[in-house]
């Protein structure tokens, strides 16, 4: 059979998958599009966790779409509003229509004779393969696998008498209710999940082997619940997102130049909310600069409320042992506990998995350059969605969706029907794609494009800088090759 051929082909009905779409539905009204969703539901990340607590640890404000105003009270919103929040999305612009679910994408080949993808994908349980075609392909697989998680192998484990869960895997027949739960991580996850835990367990213990920088904002932005009352909707919205941009940009330039200073406020926000006399460097005080990995927020100071009503406690120290009743520590300490949860972090995986070709010749991702952190270089019509490291996801998400309908405008306006990013600067330096030292980074980096030492190719993680360049920069910048129509 012919396969079905679009415009613009999607991977991914997550954050943003979705936010895709739109973009193409408002930028570029005429192009036929489906997205390629791997599971039976949109969402993404927001679909698949389903752990306790599970909300964004970014405001809403900013991990919103640019085109349509949160409206919710609380800024800091868990999992379901947030999946709420992206099928409304998808169903005021009309996407649902166009996502084919249960469809795994696993092979792209690229045909410069013909300017076109095949991409091959896996369909229903069955994994049928089927076929489509398109003339722009965008990945929005994001960078997780959501298939397998990070899991260690515990010494001992096998001898543990109760339950072993990690976050992702959650389902609701973990029963915590009554129990002595022991969280193993201090990221994200590890800092959602033990206040949410304590509404029903025994205890809860945060049993972390180093600490994380942790601070703390309302779930409510007062001054933009205000500015939603006095303003309309999407005026408030804007002023909204702009503070909050303006804001994490200015604490990210502090911290980055001025670390001791940063480093003394998280330490008074601990203080503040632990009593001034709590000792933050056992359990607060992280070996590495703020920044290098991501810094944890808990809304309301949740996690701080239930340490000091003993509802919960963090340990610091290294996992010697499982043992029949619980977690045998470095320290000689032994945790009891009848269930163990272990966010551990994730694994990174590079565009959903699926192999890419051009030309007949396999892409190989680390020797490619990743052009203005959303292209790679010598592979044409092909862009990814990832998002900030050190801000919300969306934000650069939806300033690479709105680049690439003006570059799809732009190649139909001058007759092109391929463009493709050229390293030819041969000054141009490797650096990593994700500078970051969290183990989740550390662990599958090297299977990553490389960023560049220089513009194009470099990442900046500056939203307004980005805005500048991807909204308003030359897309015939000399580095983009286009190719006229025969």
């Amino acid at each position: 059979m012919t396969p079905e051929h679009f415009d613009v082909l999607i991977v991914g009905a997550g954050l943003s998958g979705v936010g895709g779409a739109c973009h193409l539905a408002i930028h570029c009204p005429g192009k036929t599009y489906a997205v390629l969703e791997a599971r039976e539901a949109m969402g993404g990340t927001w679909d698949l966790f389903r752990y306790p607590g599970v909300r964004s640890d970014s405001d809403m404000f900013t991990l919103g779409y640019a085109f349509r105003p949160w409206t919710e009270s609380k800024a800091i919103a868990d999992g379901p509003a947030i999946l709420k929040y992206v099928n409304d999305t998808a169903r005021e612009y009309g996407v649902d229509p166009h996502i084919r679910y249960r469809h795994r994408v696993v092979r792209a080949s690229w045909s410069s004779a013909s300017a076109k993808w095949t991409v091959e994908a896996e369909k229903g349980p069955q994994k049928g393969r089927v076929r489509f075609t398109c003339s722009f392909l965008y990945v929005c697989a994001g960078y997780y696998d959501y298939d397998e998680a990070y899991a260690p192998a515990f010494p001992g484990s096998w001898r543990f008498d109760g339950r072993i869960v990690h976050p992702q895997a959650w389902t609701d027949d973990v029963d915590y209710a009554g129990k002595r739960v022991v969280v193993i991580g201090s990221g994200a996850t590890a800092v959602t999940l033990v206040p949410a835990l304590t509404d029903k367990a025994a205890h809860v213990t945060m049993l972390q082997r180093s600490p994380t920088y942790i601070v703390t904002l309302p779930s409510q932005d007062l001054l933009a619940n205000l500015a939603r009352r006095l303003l309309p909707a999407k005026l408030a919205y804007a002023v909204a997102r702009w503070r909050n941009v303006l804001r994490a940009m200015f604490f990210y330039w502090i911290a980055r130049r001025f670390p001791n200073a940063f480093k003394a406020l998280v330490r008074m926000g601990v203080k503040a909310e632990m009593g001034k006399d709590y000792d933050v460097a056992p359990h607060f005080t992280p070996s590495y600069q703020p920044w290098d990995q991501r810094l944890c927020l808990v809304p309301d100071a949740d996690l701080f409320k239930v340490l000091r009503e003993g509802r919960a406690s963090i340990v610091t120290d290294r996992i010697e042992t499982f043992t029949e009743k619980g977690i045998k520590l470095k320290s000689g300490a032994e945790l009891e506990a009848d269930l163990v949860v272990t966010a551990t972090g994730l694994n990174l995986l590079l565009l959903g998995g699926a192999q890419l070709i051009v030309d007949g010749k396999t892409v190989d991702p680390p020797k490619t350059l990743s052009y203005r952190g959303m292209m790679v270089s010598d592979v044409p019509n092909m862009a990814f969605a990832v998002g900030y490291t050190n801000a919300s996801w969306t934000l650069k998400c939806d300033l690479v969706a709105e680049y690439l309908c003006r570059l799809i405008n732009h190649m139909d306006r001058h007759g092109y029907r391929q463009c493709t990013p050229r390293r030819t600067d041969p000054s141009v330096t490797e650096e990593p794609i994700i500078d970051f030292s969290s183990g989740y980074v550390q662990r599958s980096i090297h299977l990553f494009p490389k960023a560049g030492s220089k513009v194009p190719w470099k990442l900046h993680q500056n939203y307004a800088r980005d805005l500048l360049n991807l909204r308003f920069g030359r897309l015939d910048d000399g580095v983009m090759e286009f190719a006229p129509r025969n």
